[in-house]
Formats: C-alpha cells, sequence, structure tokens
C-alpha cells in the first residue's frame, strides 16, 4: 500500500467513525469516496456562512487593487475589523448574554453605531465614553463597558448627544 493509500484509508476510517458507519475494507476506494461526499453532505456551511456575514457586516465587497501590497493590507484590515467585532462580543457578552447569538451584521448595525462621545485626557488617554441615550441596546452596553473599561479607569455613561 503507497503512502497516499495509507493516509487515505486513515483519514476515511476517522471519517466513518464520524459518521456513526463502519469502515469499508482499505481496498474500497469506492466506499471511500461515497463517506466523503455523504460528510460534504453533510457539513454546516459555517464556513460560508462567516465569509457571507464578514462581507455583509463590514462591508467588504470583491476590490482588487494593482498592487499586491495593497491588495494584501486590505484582507489584513478585513482580518483586523473581524478579530475586533468578534473580540468586543467576547467582551461585552458576561454582562450583556444576547450578543452571542449577534453575528456580524447585528454587531455592526446595533452595537458599533451608538453615537456618543469620547473624552481624552492632555496625553491623549481616553478618560471617559457618553454613549446615546436613545440607542435601542444602550442600557445593556453602558453596563457591559463600564464592566470592561473600569480596569482602565474610563468613566462610561449614558448622556443626549
Amino acid at each position: 500500500m503507497g503512502l497516499w493509500r495509507a493516509d487515505w484509508a486513515a483519514g476515511s476510517e476517522a471519517l466513518l467513525a464520524r459518521l456513526g458507519a463502519e469502515a469499508p475494507s482499505p481496498d474500497d476506494d469506492a466506499a471511500r469516496v461515497l463517506a466523503y461526499v455523504y460528510a460534504y453532505d453533510q457539513r454546516g456551511g459555517g464556513v460560508e456562512t462567516a465569509l457571507r456575514d464578514d462581507k455583509q457586516g463590514l462591508g467588504l465587497p470583491k476590490r482588487n487593487k494593482k498592487r499586491f501590497a495593497a491588495q494584501q493590507l486590505l484582507t489584513l484590515l478585513g482580518t483586523l475589523a473581524h478579530n475586533v467585532i468578534v473580540w468586543a462580543r467576547h467582551w461585552l457578552t458576561p454582562q450583556q448574554p444576547k450578543l452571542a447569538h449577534y453575528g456580524m451584521v447585528r454587531m455592526v448595525r446595533d452595537v458599533f453605531h451608538i453615537t456618543g462621545q469620547i473624552g481624552l485626557d492632555a496625553h491623549g488617554h481616553v478618560v471617559w465614553i457618553v454613549l446615546n441615550q436613545a440607542a435601542p441596546l444602550v442600557r445593556g452596553i453602558v453596563t457591559a463597558l463600564q464592566a470592561v473599561l473600569a480596569p482602565a479607569h474610563i468613566a462610561v455613561s449614558l448622556g443626549e448627544i
């Protein structure tokens, strides 16, 4: 049995174990291919959904730049934006549990579009944040931000903007 065939057999057996089926003999390539096809059909589409959410939520249409470095920078900025939103959801969820179920679109539309003001000290450090009290989710967001930003001594409150 060649090296590729041994890898194929090992991968197929693991796959069939996950599917709850008995592993066919190592020589039954047709059964192994069918196992992969079956597993592919049973997938949840998580990757496709995440890509769609990033495109819709972050406004990432197809952008082709002439220079490779510029295209790479756009890719990195999109990755950074995605990670910041995921981190923010993780930080805010303990105080605002319903945010755990928010995708990219809802996080950007309902959380990141809350208007407000930021106060800086003489050194340019954030000292206070005032969020618009008329925003729909702002009460829970203020509570969550107060808990997250308390160690940094940043005051978060509601006000008229």
